[in-house]
């Protein structure tokens, strides 16, 4: 009854907020979105019954243009669900630290100052790096919802951003004070898939070591005629976390607690524009002072057509260790969605049907076949304002690959979203 109130109350404020966006004065805007989802597992995980799994989501996007070189942008969220993703406590979450997403958040909230060719933001905000369209190593500043792998979404960070742009030049300088982690699966769903090793003892959630220190990154970019490259440093920590195992003896149990090394990065990106086609790479090397955390680099490689109302991507993920730590037999690793996604063909092709029907699929194949996932996405729209989703998930692999793990997770989800 509780989440029934709430979610009218938002509602009612989504319905009020759409009619004093047409009232209110052009310093003032609106937008927003009310969604329902449905998701079916056809197969039960040995961790997991549940089969489906229903969820709502408010979101309201007030901005307001308070001068020509000031604006204040925000994101407010409202969510339940009926398989404990959402967290139950009704308050008002910005760190976005929890195990679980919160029912009540603020998604974003900053402001930006724009003077000529420099932009400074100050708050919860958005910041993407790279050129790639599937994997992006140098995005350091871009954690995400990982609660159900392959459908996630990014977070915001609290940050200082400044972009200075020149001619052809461009300097992105991003200082964050307070860490903000991606989101996990939790220990007890389906997607977190645990060696049959680990069911000897139980296993308890530690919780997780956050590092106080803050981050720093620094990209250049260059744009000429052809062609398009980029040069990025970041120093902070990375925000996938490896898993430290701890034995109890009384009562015996194993508790698990996420940490979050240090990390350096060096990175670059490149787009060149060819008359079929457009060439993209990226590349990260990432170095770490944490004993326990591997040194590695990631690079892709793809090519990009447009044709008509077709989108065609295709391309490579891979990766290199040049330091690789030891992780005792039976105990998870830690969660590395990014080197899970490496040694995969990558692609993806969309189709626009009509203005208000699409088609969308993605796919990666891991080394040798050892993982799969492919992604089928059919939109539709009626009118302005309503939309409908359908979208499924088909994984298959050996149950040691990081896609692989995932065979009984394929689903089929469902979703209805009126924008106001």
């Amino acid at each position: 009854m509780k989440h029934r109130h709430l979610l009218a109350a938002v509602l009612s404020v989504a319905a009020a907020c759409g009619v004093a966006r047409q009232a209110s004065a052009q310093a003032l805007s609106w937008r927003g979105f009310a969604e329902a989802s449905l998701s079916f597992y056809p197969q039960p995980a040995p961790n997991d019954a549940t089969t489906g799994v229903a969820g709502a989501l408010v979101r309201v996007e007030p901005a307001v243009k308070a001068a020509d070189w000031l604006r204040v942008a925000a994101s407010f969220d409202a969510r339940m669900d009926t398989h404990d993703q959402v967290a139950r406590e009704w308050t008002l979450d910005w760190s976005d630290r929890g195990i679980r997403r919160p029912s009540l958040s603020v998604r974003r909230l900053s402001a930006v100052v724009s003077r000529g060719g420099l932009t400074f933001e100050l708050g919860k905000q958005f910041v993407r790096w790279g050129k790639a369209d599937i994997l992006n190593p140098t995005d350091r500043f871009a954690p995400r919802d990982f609660l159900s792998v392959v459908d996630n979404d990014f977070l915001a960070v609290t940050s200082a951003r400044a972009t200075c742009e020149r001619g052809g030049h461009t300097l992105d300088v991003v200082w964050v004070p307070r860490f903000t982690p991606s989101r996990i699966p939790l220990f007890d769903q389906r997607w977190t898939v645990l060696p049959p090793q680990a069911g000897l003892l139980p296993l308890v959630d530690g919780g997780a070591r956050y590092p106080r220190g803050s981050q720093a990154g620094v990209r250049w970019n260059r744009a000429g005629a052809g062609y398009e490259f980029a040069l990025s440093f970041y120093n902070g920590f990375n925000h996938l976390p490896l898993i430290d195992a701890a034995t109890v003896p009384a009562p015996p149990r194993v508790v698990l607690t996420r940490v979050y090394p240090q990390m350096r990065m060096y990175g670059a990106d490149a787009a060149l524009p060819r008359r079929w086609f457009t060439l993209k790479g990226e590349f990260g090397y990432f170095t770490s002072a944490t004993p326990s955390a591997d040194e590695y680099g990631i690079y892709v490689v793809q090519i990009e057509r447009q044709v008509g109302d077709w989108t065609l991507v295709g391309g490579y993920s891979g990766d290199f260790v040049t330091r690789h730590r030891v992780v005792p037999a039976g105990l998870p690793e830690g969660f590395n969605a990014e080197r899970g996604f490496s040694r995969a063909f990558l692609g993806r092709v969309a189709f626009t049907i009509d203005p208000a029907r699409s088609l969308v699929a993605e796919a990666a194949v891991r080394h040798k076949g050892a993982g799969a996932w492919l992604k089928g996405q059919y939109v539709h729209a009626w009118g302005r304002h309503l939309r409908g989703t359908v979208e499924g998930n088909w994984l298959r692999g050996d149950d040691t690959d990081f896609l692989g793990q995932f065979h009984r997770n394929s689903n089929v989800n469902l979703t209805l979203r009126y924008s106001f």
